[in-house]
């Protein structure tokens, strides 16, 4: 084995300020980091998937809503997560490219219902906050 980048990470463990489930496009990482930033977040558990909060919405197959519940499951339960932060962007191919932003506000609510049903079925309080990105910045769904 050959080290390649040497860094003394801190052992301690930490409740997690959000779980964060956000697209992996690459476009949007910049402004994930502002958005953590601008949050105040200091601990965060992120959970990056094509079409980011889609798997919960609208997944493929339902191994993909499964694989993500359990994702947020695991950091509540190992990091005490304060906070579910559910994210979908403009224009993104998981969607199909879609450009309309009322399509994905909708999306994001279904998402929330989804994700209020399975933490109502394993017993999980957590709040869940809905983001909308687009090439401008992010918007909070209330």
């Amino acid at each position: 084995m050959k080290k390649i980048v040497e860094h003394i990470s801190d052992k301690k463990h930490y409740v997690s300020d959000a779980c964060i489930v956000w697209c992996f496009d690459a476009r949007f990482a910049t402004l994930r980091d502002r958005f953590i930033k601008s949050k105040g977040f200091q601990n965060v558990d992120l959970v990056c998937v094509a079409g980011g909060a889609k798997d919960i919405a609208a997944p493929e197959r339902e191994a993909d809503r499964e694989y993500v519940q359990d994702q947020l499951r695991k950091s509540i339960a190992l990091h005490h997560t304060k906070e579910v932060v559910l994210m979908v962007h403009n224009e993104c191919g998981a969607y199909g490219g879609k450009t309309d932003a009322e399509f994905y506000m909708r999306e994001l609510e279904r998402a929330r219902g989804m994700l209020k049903n399975y933490f109502q079925a394993v017993n999980i309080d957590v709040p869940i906050s809905l983001y909308y990105a687009d090439f401008e910045g992010v918007n909070e769904i209330e």
